[in-house]
């Protein structure tokens, strides 16, 4: 069987249950989403309201010993609990995430599996489908990236499917795994705005490259003008 435990918002469910991070659980009220990440991803219609619950996978290499299970390294290091109260943290210095609802794991032996829900946000597409849209939130993302270097969010993976906006321009930034809350420095900044600039190159589709180029300039700018701000 295994011994875990689950961290959850008190104020969003009254208790989690250990099923709810199974997507058998769900039936036909969970459906599985097909852009981004590596496939664990299901959207869930839950009696707390609409999420999305997401079971860590492993890439490259290390998804042909195990794909879904980790290294045991104590409570602290588990990769659901770990991004379940970075969330937090940084929705406490006001970045724009979703809610996270309840982080799982269950350990056996020395390793673990882990599984988290979060908050779904109806209506929002990614940065990675609007980019080729004549009127692409480009300026919207880079101030919403400078608010998340503001708040001290290294993000492990800054591509342009973890930026999401509304039909408005509103964004939000997801998917926190691995990330660091970090208080000065510039490199990491840097790190993260190549990365989103690798991204959005790779996933230009037909694109002529000078047009991707274009955009990310405009969303460079923004971010330079919004990082100065004080």
């Amino acid at each position: 069987m295994g011994h875990g435990a689950i961290v959850f918002d008190p104020s969003r469910v009254g208790q989690a249950r250990p099923e709810w991070f199974t997507p058998a659980f769900w039936g036909d009220a969970a459906q599985r989403v097909d852009s981004g990440g590596r496939g664990g991803a299901w959207y869930v219609n839950a009696p707390f309201g609409a999420c999305v619950l997401r079971q860590y996978r492993r890439g490259g290499f290390a998804a042909h010993v195990s794909e879904s299970n980790y290294l045991w390294a104590g409570e602290a290091h588990v990769r659901s609990v770990a991004e379940f109260r970075l969330t937090r943290l940084m929705l406490d210095r006001g970045l724009a995430l979703p809610v996270p609802i309840a982080a799982f794991y269950v350990r056996r032996g020395l390793r673990y599996r882990a599984a988290l829900l979060m908050e779904r946000l109806p209506g929002t597409r990614t940065l990675a489908d609007l980019a080729a849209e004549p009127h692409a939130p480009w300026a919207d993302a880079g101030r919403l990236v400078a608010g998340m270097h503001r708040a001290g969010l290294d993000h492990a993976d800054l591509n342009a499917d973890n930026l999401l906006f509304d039909a408005s321009g509103h964004g939000w930034v997801i998917d926190l795994d691995r990330g660091v809350a970090r208080t000065v420095g510039n490199g990491w900044r840097q790190r993260n705005l190549e990365r989103l600039h690798r991204s959005l190159l790779k996933r230009r589709g037909v694109r002529e490259e000078g047009d991707v180029e274009e955009g990310f300039a405009r969303l460079r700018a923004a971010y330079d003008e919004a990082w100065r701000m004080p």
